[in-house]
């Protein structure tokens, strides 16, 4: 792996040297845009819009409207705007991991201890684990500023993305139906469904199908092969749905498989 950021932790007084690595890769098919005359390659050019003539990406600049007019923003300039928060990512508080939402969360990263710097790291790795608390932190990477938890993952330190609170939309714009606590008969046997299907998560049990299913498609077309028909599926889209017979024929289907 090749590392993407370096930087340190700031624990206290303690600063920890550190490498930075994606901890995730994309299971998907990698596909390319073609034309769908001759199935040539599409390519992506960065046009100058005055002269209509490509830009290499070394004489590319950024750049922030003001008044209908750009301020060139350089390097430094990034810098300069946090430059602790560039190199050090810095503990602020410790939370309970079950206190943050869900949906806060975005990407993932290892973090490796850099030389000179492992019984630094290990500590704090150990020390998270066993009070069973992450590091609250904020830094900078690729010029935006990100919030992030410290977390121990088997015997690394997990950097995870979390998106800030004005990043989530409101949900008082969504037509959803009233919280109801109200025993029923369909909810009586939605609780005995869900106890049947329950059982401890296990990740190594899920795998993604569909990018091998396509790929097996794919295989199959290349030798001219036809494909089968997508199934219909069958969805509860009204109210007067049989929602009860739909639950006893699942409870059913399950026993019997």
């Amino acid at each position: 792996m090749r590392s993407i950021w370096t930087g340190s932790i700031s624990f206290g007084l303690i600063n920890i040297p550190i490498k930075m690595f994606s901890a995730v890769q994309e299971s998907s098919l990698d596909m390319d845009m073609l034309d769908e005359k001759d199935h040539s390659n599409i390519k992506f050019k960065r046009i100058n819009e005055k002269t209509g003539k490509e830009v290499t990406f070394a004489n590319i600049v950024k750049g922030y409207k003001i008044d209908d007019k750009y301020v060139i923003v350089e390097d430094e300039d990034f810098e300069a705007a946090d430059a602790i928060k560039t190199k050090t990512i810095d503990i602020q508080s410790f939370a309970l991991q079950k206190e943050i939402e869900s949906i806060y969360y975005e990407q993932p990263y290892f973090l490796e201890p850099d030389k000179g710097a492992s019984n630094a790291y290990g500590l704090l790795r150990d020390a998270l684990e066993s009070t069973g608390k992450v590091g609250v932190t904020s830094f900078v990477l690729r010029n935006k500023e990100s919030l992030a938890i410290l977390r121990p993952y088997k015997n690394v330190i997990l950097l995870n993305r979390i998106r800030f609170e004005q990043e989530i939309r409101d949900t008082s714009e969504l037509k959803v139906p009233a919280a109801s606590k109200k025993k029923t008969k369909e909810m009586d046997m939605a609780h005995k469904l869900i106890d049947q299907l329950t059982e401890k998560f296990d990740i190594s049990a899920y795998k993604d199908e569909y990018t091998a299913k396509l790929l097996k498609i794919i295989q199959n077309k290349a030798k001219g092969k036809k494909q089968t028909k997508a199934p219909k599926l069958e969805v509860v889209h009204k109210q007067g749905d049989d929602l009860l017979g739909m639950l006893k024929a699942s409870l059913e289907k399950k026993k019997s498989s």
